[in-house]
Order: C-alpha cells, then sequence, then structure tokens
C-alpha cells in the first residue's frame, strides 16, 4: 500500500511526538516516583521506551516507514531509499513532532509548557556514547531490513532498550528526540548548548553503519531468511 507525502509526513511527526512523549513522561514520572538518581529512574524511563518502539514502528512503519529519526532518514536517502527530495520535510515532520511532544508531556504532569534544560551532556564520553549508540541503531534497522524486515520492530525496541544501559549518554541516537529533549528541563533534558555535538555524533555514527553494512550486507545472492520467515514487506525501510 502506497502513501502519499502529507500522510507520511503526519505519520512521522506523529510516531516522533508520541516517543518524545514516552521518553520525557516516563523520565517525568520516574524521578517523582524513584528520585532523579537511581537505577530505578533509569529502568523506569527504559522499558517504556524500547515498548513504545515496537508499537510505533509495527503501525506507522507501513505508512511511512516509521523514521522518527532524522539520522534513519538520511541513511534512506543515502541509500536511495527515501527521495532526497523528501529528507527536509521528513526532518521537518520529526523535529515539529518531537517538541510537541515534549510539550504534551510537561501539560500531562502540569509543568511550565516552554521549557529549556540545563542538563549538562558533553565530554568525549557522552559524544562517543551517542556515536555508538546512532551506529547499533542503524546496524539493527538495515540488518533485519535485509534479513527478517518483520523483526525491524524487535530489533529496534530491544536495541534501544539495552543501549540506554550500555552507552553513557544513554542512548539519545536521533537528532529530532534530541532538539525535543533539550525543551524540557526534566530527568531526559539536555542542555541546549551540548546539542550540536551529540547531533554530530548521532550523524556520524549512522554514516559509519551506513558505509559498513552497504559492505557488509551485500553478499551475492538473495538473502537467506530466517526459518519460518516472512518475505519482507516494502516500505521505506526496506
Amino acid at each position: 500500500m502506497s502513501f502519499d507525502l502529507p500522510r507520511r509526513l503526519v505519520a512521522e511527526a506523529l510516531g516522533t511526538g508520541l516517543l518524545v512523549a514516552t521518553v520525557v513522561g516516563s523520565g517525568i514520572m520516574a524521578a517523582r516516583l524513584a528520585g532523579p538518581d537511581s537505577a530505578v529512574a533509569l529502568l523506569c524511563n527504559t522499558i517504556p521506551t524500547g515498548a513504545i518502539l515496537v508499537v510505533l514502528i509495527t503501525v506507522l512503519g507501513p505508512v511511512s516507514g516509521a523514521h522518527f529519526n532524522p539520522a534513519v532518514s538520511a541513511a534512506m536517502a543515502w541509500r536511495r531509499e527515501l527521495p532526497v527530495t523528501e529528507l527536509t520535510p521528513y526532518v521537518l515532520a520529526q523535529v515539529a513532532g518531537g517538541v510537541a511532544g515534549s510539550w504534551l508531556a510537561h501539560v500531562m504532569f502540569d509543568l511550565p509548557v516552554l521549557q529549556a534544560s540545563v542538563t549538562v551532556r558533553a565530554g568525549l564520553g557522552q559524544w562517543l556514547g551517542e556515536l555508538t549508540a546512532a551506529f547499533g541503531l542503524l546496524l539493527a534497522i538495515l540488518g533485519a531490513v535485509r534479513f527478517n524486515n518483520a523483526a525491524v520492530p524487535w530489533c529496534v525496541g530491544l536495541y534501544i532498550t539495552a543501549a540506554y544501559w550500555f552507552t553513557s549518554s544513554t542512548s539519545f541516537a536521533n537528532p529530532a528526540v534530541t532538539i525535543a529533549r533539550a525543551v524540557s528541563d526534566t530527568y531526559a533534558g539536555i542542555r541546549p548548548a551540548d546539542v550540536p555535538a551529540f547531533i554530530a555524533a548521532q550523524l556520524a555514527g549512522a554514516l559509519l553503519a551506513t558505509l559498513l553494512c552497504g559492505w557488509l550486507l551485500a553478499g551475492r545472492g538473495p538473502a537467506r531468511q530466517p526459518a519460518g520467515a516472512h518475505e519482507p514487506r516494502r516500505t521505506a525501510l526496506s
């Protein structure tokens, strides 16, 4: 089924907005219930994020490809699986949806809508964490698309769940989400001054993964499907 650009842009904005609302909202709830500096709070932020990704990609993937991430859209444009002319509209929809998601979380928790985070997230370790997070995310997406497209929602959700814990930055891995978290002075926030370096690291990681997968996954002949797997569906991610 093919969807026109306006519908795909709404799907991208909606998906990114609900993703950010989940990240920010669960962070607020976790900080209130468990305290902002506890491992329980991070766990309470992690599980909803991984879960919502499975849902959103499953539901909206057939509409827009469920990128919800400028780094993913850029990778798909690089691979000629998203028209270059549609890259900017996709990114704008994702950023707008993400910011709206932060605002929605603020309203739900009776916080001021307009905020700017003061949480410092800077330094080589944090930047390397973001590069690693984005690299792994694109590796998970492109690998799943290559071999078992039906597994994309679970691969992405489970990867982000893991990356919250093994990366020093807690795995933003998404320029639109990073911008949206900068306008939320809550548990999930990031100081606006730290956003450019995070985005640069994310794009670098995504580019490295895209280039590597272009070689690594380009085997001879058709990809082997796991036993019982269905044929891949055609989406913007496949």
